[in-house]
């Protein structure tokens, strides 16, 4: 139910999502195994390898699953501190984008995504099965409206094929509140720290 729920959340607040490429690739992924390719990946990167090894012992990957791509929402969400502002639990889920190249986003928690993250960090490690390639990139740009729900890196060139990857790090939310001495500028702010990481395999 939860991974429905977030998938049926993604579909509803990006409509930019990225359709995938049709027919590419095998029709499955084991996603046990290309968590642990992309922790293999990730060797040197020590925030990289802590938030793969949380995922990896958190018994949230499928031990004998193979989900249907292509899903451009990821499969697995992520969990955090605060939760969706009831505490912490189920947080929000990376996303694949694709309207003017490909890129990873990340959507959810409470209220919105703040337009100054200073002092936050989120981030996305990435591995393509296919061709080997593999990189680390900031999740930075964002747009202060009300229909932009996702935080995103820069275009990345990850090559086609069938890319996985995994959002950690922090990130600052903001919702309204009355204008007071507190909270000058009407806003409350809260950072979300991911405790467990949001995984997923999508094709590019």
């Amino acid at each position: 139910m939860r991974r429905c729920t977030t998938v049926l959340a993604a579909t509803a607040a990006a409509v930019t999502v990225f359709a995938g490429t049709a027919g590419a690739g095998p029709a499955t992924v084991d996603l046990p195994d290309a968590a642990q390719q992309l922790r293999t990946s990730a060797a040197g990167n020590a925030a990289a390898e802590q938030a793969i090894d949380r995922l990896l012992s958190s018994g949230e990957v499928p031990a004998a699953e193979q989900l249907a791509l292509p899903a451009q929402p990821f499969q697995i969400p992520a969990e955090s501190d605060i939760g969706r502002g009831g505490g912490p639990g189920v947080y929000g889920s990376g996303i694949a984008l694709g309207v003017d190249g490909f890129r990873f986003g990340f959507f959810g928690g409470p209220g919105t995504i703040a337009p100054n993250q200073a002092g936050a960090k989120l981030e996305v490690v990435w591995l393509n099965l296919s061709n080997g390639r593999s990189g680390t990139d900031l999740l930075i740009e964002h747009n202060d409206v009300p229909v932009d729900t996702t935080i995103r890196t820069r275009v990345l060139d990850t090559g086609p094929g069938l890319v996985v990857a995994a959002v950690y790090g922090t990130l600052w939310h903001r919702w309204s509140v009355p204008v007071s001495e507190e909270h000058p500028d009407g806003f409350q702010y809260q950072l979300g720290t991911i405790t467990i990481p949001s995984f997923g395999a999508v094709y590019n």
